[in-house]
């Protein structure tokens, strides 16, 4: 039997929505054996200018990405979404090992297989430098509260 992944397509606004939600909640466990669990095994992305295929290479990714952006805090917000497909805009920010800070602007597109796995992922994104009095996303160190505004919220 297949893994599975809830919520699964084919997606409405409300489980697209819920979707994202456990994105961002994976991500901000900064966990990279955690987070590969909900791709594919043979999940393909494209992350700015890296190709990666398969979890093992989403580990090692995710693993160099964290030990270089420290203090990661991130938020996803839904954009669109159809059947087994959704879009995401997001920001995020860390700091580098200088202590400067960055805000990450993005979007990303997602497509999942009739598990609710993450089959292919590509992703566009800029770095801002920033001071430490910008930064926005100041929550402790994993899942951002559901009291913490939104991407929307926050005007970006």
């Amino acid at each position: 039997m297949s893994e599975q992944r809830p919520p699964l397509p084919p997606f409405t606004r409300e489980t697209a929505t819920a979707k994202v939600r456990l994105a961002e909640d994976g991500w901000n466990s900064r966990n990279p054996e955690k987070v590969a669990l909900a791709y594919t095994p043979d999940s393909r992305w494209r992350n700015r200018a890296e190709f990666l295929t398969g979890r093992q290479e989403i580990i090692g990714f995710l693993t160099r990405k964290w030990s270089r952006e420290l203090d990661y805090r991130l938020i996803k917000e839904l954009w669109a979404f159809e059947e087994h497909r959704i879009a995401v805009r997001f920001a995020y920010e860390y700091h580098d090992d200088s202590g400067q800070w960055f805000r990450a602007y993005g979007n990303e597109n997602w497509e999942f297989d009739e598990n609710g796995l993450m089959r292919v992922r590509h992703a566009s994104i800029n770095d801002l430098p920033i001071d430490e009095k910008e930064r926005r996303y100041h929550w402790p160190l994993g899942r951002r509260p559901d009291d913490h505004p939104g991407l929307s919220d926050l005007g970006f």
